[in-house]
C-alpha cells in the first residue's frame, strides 16, 4: 500500500491515518508521536500535508 492521505481515518487532514494505514498501525499512536515529538514533526506534518495524494475510495 502506497503512502496516501487518508479519508476515512482523519482529524485534521489525514496525514496520520495515512501513516497509520501504510505501516498498519494505530493512527492513535501516529497521532501521539506527531503530538508529543516537537517541532520538528509540525514541520513534517505540514510537507506530508501538501505532498501527499489523497486516498482514492472511501
Amino acid at each position: 500500500m502506497a503512502l496516501r492521505k487518508s479519508r476515512k481515518d482523519r482529524i485534521l487532514l489525514g496525514v496520520c491515518g495515512g501513516i497509520a494505514e501504510c505501516f498498519q498501525t494505530s493512527s492513535t499512536l501516529v497521532r501521539l508521536v506527531f503530538f508529543f515529538g516537537g517541532g520538528i514533526f509540525f514541520w513534517i506534518y505540514l510537507y506530508l500535508s501538501y505532498k501527499l495524494p489523497e486516498d482514492e475510495y472511501l
